[in-house]
């Protein structure tokens, strides 16, 4: 079996022990038919030298990859779900298959499983996954990696022949396994389960193996818990703005939907934006605007504090705990002003011009409504080129006066990167957009007649745009 020098095995989740996760077997399937393989990822892992059948194996058979985890584990975690607490959570239908290290950074990742299986947390669900919801996850992974955002990336998709009854789509609907690249599933639930039960020594140790795992630098300091939750605030900002910036609502800001990482994942009733509008909700079931788009760095404070009532379990003194969250608010302000002007394509220069130019943008979206889409003004305006802009199909709209802010605002940015802009994606009237009504265009084919050239277009229009914009998650 062919494996890369690159190949890197480290299962580390098994250090945590039998009170976090349970070993697990993935179902049966009838069929495995590969509908998208990741090289790209899997090259940063050592796997893209696999064969067919060999890919099957591991992401569909499941069979352990060498050296690595000698079975699946289900992760055990509580969490807030709309803010309710909701004890009766874990991978219900999902598993951490395997753990290794990333070429080149050296860090830690996991693959892990959606659709895999019932589990011990399944509860009364079949542990599966709909084909058109791992389609859906391909296509939000993708698109949030080419816009900057820090995302788990969709590795593998293979349909598995099963017919499943939904109650929120046409049932029978096919089915499928869906395995993610990400840089941990460590989420704020996983400590909410221990301090639930009233365990500290379960959250320290959580603590302990978190910070040896991921914040290595912050290990040996004085208050372990006050320094997990920093860094888990720094993630939780930069991801924030990147999603604002990108005009993305994850749609289920629940804690269990958060990593310890700060990194996006688990696309269920996401939307992105298709012009500015702060009370914009991806879950049809939201029905008071909590994860709203305009609301979505509240929410993200709201799960960082419940995280940080579970750290005083560890020992970490209240009011320690508290000046961490007070920072949050700091942190993001200049997550967003880095993450605004970076989709700018211009240079950040650290001062007061930063959040004016960042400002003008977000109120020069709101005057442009519905005739100026998220997306093209980003596009339109990128590296700060004016005249480009102006002589693009929405050049008329940036010559009001409503946008007179931001064109003196950015006529005053350096541009970074400006060679980015001979790129052939850049000759476009328009940007790739992955709006609600194009993914029901992909789908509609795959359901009528399994035609999946409207995917695997959209797939390479999604790859030629993280190319061209050449943006770098954080």
């Amino acid at each position: 079996m062919p494996f890369s020098p690159d190949y890197s095995p480290d299962p580390r989740l098994v250090q945590l022990g039998p009170d976090f996760a349970d070993p697990v077997r993935a179902a049966d399937f009838p069929r495995l038919d590969l509908r998208w393989r990741n090289d790209r990822a899997a090259a940063s892992v050592g796997l893209a030298e696999l064969n067919g059948a060999e890919w099957a194996d591991h992401f569909g058979r499941f069979q352990p990859l060498p050296g690595n985890l000698p079975e699946p584990l289900a992760q055990r975690y509580h969490g807030h779900q709309f803010r309710v607490y909701n004890p009766d959570l874990g991978d219900g239908r999902g598993f951490t298959f395997a753990q290794l290290r990333e070429t080149g950074s050296g860090r830690l990742l996991d693959l892990a499983t959606k659709g895999s299986g019932v589990t011990p947390w399944s509860r009364s669900g079949d542990g599966r996954l709909t084909l058109k919801g791992g389609v859906r996850e391909v296509l939000a992974a993708g698109m949030l990696e080419a816009l900057g955002v820090p995302t788990s990336r969709a590795f593998s998709l293979i349909e598995t022949g099963e017919d499943l009854v939904r109650q929120d789509e046409p049932s029978p609907t096919r089915s499928a396994v869906l395995v993610r690249l990400s840089h941990s599933h460590i989420r704020f639930g996983t400590f909410q389960r221990p301090a639930a039960l009233e365990r500290p020594d379960l959250v320290r140790r959580l603590v302990d193996y978190t910070l040896e795992i991921y914040f290595p630098a912050r290990v040996g300091e004085a208050d372990p818990g006050a320094a997990l939750l920093d860094e888990a605030c720094r993630g939780a900002a930069r991801l924030t703005a990147a999603w604002m910036a990108a005009g993305f609502v994850h749609g289920v800001l629940n804690t269990d939907n958060m990593n310890i990482t700060g990194e996006s994942f688990d696309y269920g009733p996401y939307r992105f934006l298709p012009h500015s509008d702060p009370n914009f909700v991806a879950a049809y079931f939201d029905h008071a605007g909590l994860y709203s788009f305009g609301r979505q760095p509240e929410a993200v404070f709201w799960n960082l504090r419940q995280l940080a009532g579970c750290l005083l379990m560890a020992g970490s003194p209240e009011d320690a705990l508290v000046e961490v969250l007070n920072g949050f608010g700091d942190l993001y302000r200049e997550a967003l002003a880095r993450a605004v002007v970076r989709r700018l394509g211009l240079t950040f220069r650290g001062d007061g011009s930063d959040a004016r130019l960042v400002g003008a943008a977000f109120a020069a979206l709101a005057a442009g409504g519905a005739e100026i889409r998220w997306e093209p003004f980003f596009f339109d305006w990128f590296c700060g080129d004016e005249a480009r802009a102006l002589a693009g199909p929405r050049g008329e709209i940036y010559r009001r006066p409503e946008f007179e802010d931001f064109r003196r605002e950015v006529a005053g940015a350096e541009p970074d990167r400006p060679e980015r802009l001979d790129h052939p994606f850049f000759r476009r009237e328009s940007p790739v957009e992955l709006l609600i009504d194009r993914i029901e265009g992909i789908w509609a084919p795959i359901a009528a007649a399994d035609d999946w050239s409207l995917f695997n277009s959209a797939m390479a229009e999604i790859e030629e745009a993280r190319m061209a914009w050449g943006l770098q998650p954080g």
